[in-house]
This record gives C-alpha cells, sequence and structure tokens, in this order.
C-alpha cells in the first residue's frame, strides 16, 4: 500500500510545470502528504484549477462514513472488476500533483527504511486518480479521492511490488477527457520508466503523519523506525 507521497513545489514551479492550472493561495507545500488530509486535485469539472479533497474513499456499503474508514489506494488490475472503480473511472477520474512519493524497504518482520522517490529532474508530475462524492453523518457533502497504483517498475520493485500510476505528459490530459474508452483508460496506466526516476533514503519521522516539514524531503542515512542504521539500502 502506498500511503505517503509530497508535493512540495512552490506554487511558482507548479505554475512553470502546470500553465494551464491556476494554483491558488489556498496551496501549500506537502512534504508528508497522508491519507485523511485534504489534498489538492485536478478534476475534469475543475480542469482549470486546483480543488481540495480528503485522501481516502469511503465506500458506499460503509455503514460508518467516517474518514478514518478509507481506501486509499485502487490498484490497475481492480479497476474494471470492482463496480465502484468502474463508475469512478467512467466519470470520477482526477489528477494528483506530486513531486515524490514514498516507500518502505522491509528488513525482517518489523524493521523497515523509508525511502523516497524522484523523478530525475526532480519536477512535479501528475498521478491518476478516482474522486467519489457522498453524504456523511451530518448531510454535508463530503469529496474524497483514491491513487491508482501499477506493479513497480525495476527501481522500485526491490522495495515495493506497486507504485503510484504516473502519468506521461502527454497522457495528463486524456486521463481526465470522458470520450475515452476502459481500454483507453487502461493503456495509460503503465509503469513508469525506471530510468527517468531516482530513490534516495529518508527520515524515518516520515512514519507520523502528524510531522510535515521540510526535512522529510531531504537525503538521510539508512534507518530504520527504531534508530538503527543498516548497510542494505
Amino acid at each position: 500500500m502506498l500511503e505517503r507521497y509530497s508535493i512540495s513545489c512552490t506554487r511558482e514551479e507548479l505554475e512553470i510545470r502546470f500553465p494551464n492550472i491556476e494554483v491558488t493561495d489556498h496551496y501549500n507545500p506537502r512534504y508528508n502528504a497522508a491519507p485523511s488530509q485534504l489534498l489538492p486535485v485536478v478534476t475534469s469539472d475543475n480542469p482549470d484549477g486546483f480543488s481540495f479533497f480528503y485522501w481516502g474513499t469511503v465506500p458506499k456499503w460503509s455503514r460508518n462514513k467516517t474518514i478514518s474508514r478509507k481506501l486509499i489506494n485502487a490498484d490497475k488490475e481492480e479497476l474494471d472488476i470492482k463496480p465502484s472503480y468502474r463508475k469512478a473511472l467512467s466519470k470520477h477520474r482526477c489528477l494528483i500533483p506530486a513531486d515524490g512519493f514514498y516507500a518502505w524497504k522491509s528488513l525482517g518482520k518489523k524493521s523497515r527504511i523509508p525511502y523516497r522517490i524522484i523523478l530525475n529532474e526532480a519536477t512535479p508530475f501528475y498521478i491518476a486518480g478516482l474522486w467519489q462524492e457522498y453524504l456523511n453523518e451530518s448531510d454535508q457533502v463530503i469529496h474524497t479521492f483514491c491513487m491508482v497504483t501499477t506493479d513497480a517498475n525495476e527501481l522500485i520493485a526491490p522495495i515495493s511490488n506497486k507504485m503510484p500510476a504516473i502519468l506521461k505528459p502527454n497522457d495528463e490530459s486524456k486521463w481526465l477527457e470522458l470520450h475515452h474508452t476502459l481500454e483507453d483508460l487502461l493503456e495509460l496506466i503503465q509503469p513508469f520508466p525506471a530510468e527517468q526516476m531516482g530513490m534516495y533514503t529518508v527520515s524515518p519521522m516520515i512514519d507520523s503523519s502528524q510531522i510535515d516539514q521540510p526535512s522529510m524531503i531531504k537525503p538521510a542515512p539508512p534507518v530504520d523506525q527504531y534508530g538503527n542504521f543498516t548497510l542494505f539500502n
């Protein structure tokens, strides 16, 4: 499961990379974006600017529709199988802006080392996403999103068997266009080329969703959550 990413760019950097998007004053860099948080997305309903949705899609059959009960990833292999995904895929797709994501390399049953994965140019990118709208217990409209995932490429496979569905720049607008077939959309979801990506170890403080500061994205020695150093990085 992929449960952390970063969108640490400045407003100016985002406007350069995504010139068709208006980055509003509501945007703040996030170094440790985590489930249940309010985060920026771009939808076909609002393709010219950021909308802010909660990361974590609550299934309609859930009797307790709280943000804490969530689905944060939607794997490519399930998109055309689960009815809820099929409906979202047909009408409710979104783009998730990011400039890195985190994965943990397991060293045993309990010990693990966190890594940050970025593009070689350290530029922002879009991850394919799905969004939903529902009413909570107070009849308030809540918007949530989940991240589409696919098989890991050769770089990430030693750490995780899955990676976010990073879209190639030419495919970003296609993901929002509503006239594409299911087959067209699934074709856009491919492992991003490993040779265009890099990774490095980061502080184990990334484990805590309560910590969101610039030091989270900086390289750090390979240390597990217990403070134990390892040479296997």
